[in-house]
């Protein structure tokens, strides 16, 4: 039976709580309780509303590129249109509608394919939103009132809450207990015989991708409320994890089986493993893993959810429905399996420390008997180079100092995913959270929620809003870096000519900063020296290669490209190589690792940069003395052990100034 599945998947989510609950701190809490509920609210109203959808046959891909085509729209009709907030929001639950509305008519009344209409319009809506902002501007400064929505609670229940179990409810009503339910199950197992049984079918399908519109922007004001900003990359991915909720809740992709239970049961599953693995301080990827498990487990299953054979069709749908005990018993296993993984995981990462813990401490080491202090550090993306050379420099402080480090963030440049991570910090209730910022407006809210739950703050490498945090280990000024960078293109272009920059998104905080200084050295000191264009590469070589290749064809004139994030300038330096441009020239931000080839073959003229490792190891040991207390506003240096004594201007630890890394000098570092 339909209701065996999900049970299995309620056994599933008892084992992860039962796991989490022992290795995760403060998970079996009602405060972390409320975390998960927020964590899943924008994704759960994409899921509730493509439940339809899929027992109907069909797809929705563009929910999550509509959502911040909504989301834009509410911020652009508030900051700019100076339209009254529920307007803007009323307005974007109208762009979500008229975005369903598109979908409807392609897919219903033109009979076209669900697949290739909604990966069309994922296009199309993302693209819109991209244009209109130019990829760049974000809307913050909210109200706090609208805020509330999003961050706010009611007697300890996140404020979005209702919004959510109000569309359960009436997804669910409209799904199993309407006569227009039973004709969606029916235009999924034949839309021919349901056409033929007196069900309009045009009709039914219009409706349901209205639906999924309209909870496009209702997650849309949700999300930002939520995060304090609207961007246009809001809801990236947001439509495959839905799609994965529904699939792993039940449903069968080729339409004619899925609950609303099933549903909830599947994203419950998902956002409890992702909480309780935050939490844990596991890997964040293991979220992924463990879920394409018990997805693949399901589909597996012959009978089980989430596919249904050709054979099938000429079955009755209770056959259908029936799920085996062996099947159920492959289900467990996968459980057993999970959790496994998740306790063999926290029990290698306790062995791991333990030897930090007896290490001799060099520099302000604790006593025995001391609590040891826990440091959240977070990049912008996990996987740059760039920042896996500043983890190396942190362990090394950590295990010196005999700090617990935590390192965490996203895979890839994502401003809501580092929120995610900071609120389980923050649930978890560790001592010091040390982010560097992708996105100022967006995480600054979840820093002074840390703050005001006595969690000290710093930001590394790129700044929030100064309120909320207790300092910035600043690596180098953005005056120092961008009056650098400057005057390297000036050199190259000997005093006069082009140059174009190829940074790593033009949203991100510390580049812009570092660009606007780089115009004002231009303008005080190099006159003659033309900045053309400015592309952005996604902190990705292989976009960086393909943005090079674009300007060197564009912009015939431009001489110098510079790279301001790590993975750029090889990208930079290969797209060159390629062009046979001997002309040209690369300079930029880098590592001196990734560069040295294409240094050594005079590709690249120069790196700025300064000593990752040091970056890394500078953040712990200031963390250390902030938990402590050995470090407090007011203080004007600070004892960083083998770094020796670091100045601190106001707020600001100042690692040093910039270094520039040439064919003479490259080989002598090893980072």
């Amino acid at each position: 039976m339909r209701n065996r599945h999900e049970l299995a998947l309620a056994i599933v989510v008892a084992a992860e709580v039962a796991v989490f609950a022992v290795v995760a701190p403060n998970f079996a809490t009602g405060a972390n309780a409320a975390e998960i509920v927020r964590l899943a609210v924008e994704v759960g109203l994409l899921a509730l509303a493509l439940t339809p959808v899929i027992v109907s046959g069909g797809i929705d891909l563009s929910c999550g590129a509509l959502l911040g085509l909504s989301a834009i729209t509410l911020g652009a009709l508030w900051r700019d249109g100076g339209w009254p907030m529920p307007l803007a929001a009323a307005a974007a639950l109208g762009v979500g509608l008229l975005g369903g509305a598109l979908n409807a008519w392609l897919i219903a009344y033109r009979g076209l394919p669900a697949l290739m209409v909604t990966l069309g319009s994922l296009s199309l809506f993302r693209g819109l939103a991209e244009g209109l902002t130019g990829a760049v501007d974000n809307y913050t400064g909210l109200p706090p009132s609208f805020l509330a929505l999003g961050q706010g609670y009611l007697a300890g229940i996140p404020r979005q809450t209702p919004v959510l179990l109000l569309v359960a409810a009436g997804v669910a009503v409209l799904l199993h207990r309407a006569t227009r339910g039973r004709a969606y199950y029916a235009i999924g197992w034949n839309a021919e015989a349901a056409r033929h049984a007196g069900v309009k079918v045009a009709n039914r399908l219009a409706e349901l991708y209205l639906l999924s519109g309209l909870a496009a922007g209702l997650a849309a004001v949700i999300y930002v409320a939520h995060l304090g900003q609207a961007k246009a990359d809001a809801g990236t991915g947001y439509e495959l994890t839905a799609i994965t909720a529904v699939v792993l809740g039940g449903a069968a992709i080729t339409g004619g089986v899925g609950t609303i239970g099933g549903t909830i049961l599947g994203l419950l599953a998902m956002v409890v493993l992702q909480n309780g693995l935050r939490l844990a301080a596991l890997p964040a990827e293991l979220a992924g893993i463990l879920t394409g498990v018990l997805l693949m487990g399901a589909l597996a299953l012959g009978k089980a959810p989430g596919v249904r054979s050709p054979q099938s069709a000429v079955r009755s749908p209770q056959s259908e429905l029936e799920m085996r005990n062996t099947q159920l018993a492959v289900l467990c296993g996968v459980i057993l399996l999970g959790a496994g993984i998740v306790a063999t995981s926290n029990w290698w990462l306790v062995r791991s420390l333990r030897p930090a813990a007896l290490a001799p401490a060099t520099t302000g080491a604790t006593t025995p008997t001391a609590r040891r202090v826990v440091i959240g550090m977070m990049p912008k993306a996990k996987g740059d180079p760039y920042f896996v050379s500043c983890r190396k420099g942190a362990e090394e402080a950590a295990a010196a100092l005999g700090v617990d480090l935590i390192w965490d963030g996203p895979t890839e440049l994502d401003p809501a995913k580092q929120n995610e991570v900071v609120e389980a910090w923050i649930t978890r209730g560790i001592d010091v959270v040390a982010v560097s910022v992708e996105n100022q407006a967006a995480i600054s809210t979840v820093l002074r929620k840390a703050r005001s739950r006595g969690i000290k703050v710093l930001t590394w490498d790129a700044d929030s809003e100064p309120d909320a945090r207790d300092f910035l280990v600043n690596q180098a000024t953005p005056q120092g870096i961008g009056g650098t960078l400057a005057d390297e293109a000036a050199r190259l272009l000997g005093g006069a000519g082009e140059f174009a920059i190829v940074t790593a998104s033009l949203s991100a905080a510390n580049q812009n900063e570092w660009i606007k200084h780089i115009r004002a050295r231009l303008a005080s000191a190099h006159p003659k020296v033309t900045l053309a264009v400015i592309r952005p590469s996604d902190g990705d070589r292989d976009r960086a290669f393909a943005e090079t290749q674009t300007i060197l064809k564009v912009y015939p004139k431009v001489r110098v490209v510079m790279g301001i994030a790590a993975p750029a300038v090889p990208g930079i330096a290969e797209a060159v190589k390629q062009s046979g441009r001997t002309d040209v020239k690369v300079t930029g931000l880098s590592l001196p690792n990734m560069c040295k080839p294409y240094v050594h073959a005079g590709i690249i003229s120069s790196i700025v940069l300064w000593n990752t490792g040091d970056l890394g190891y500078l953040t712990v040991v200031a963390g250390h003395a902030l938990a402590r207390g050995q470090l407090t506003r007011g203080a004007t240096s600070i004892d960083a052990g083998r770094l020796g004594s670091i100045a601190i201007d106001k707020d600001q630890i100042l690692l040093g100034k910039p270094f520039v890394f040439t064919r003479e000098n490259i080989d002598d570092f090893d980072f």
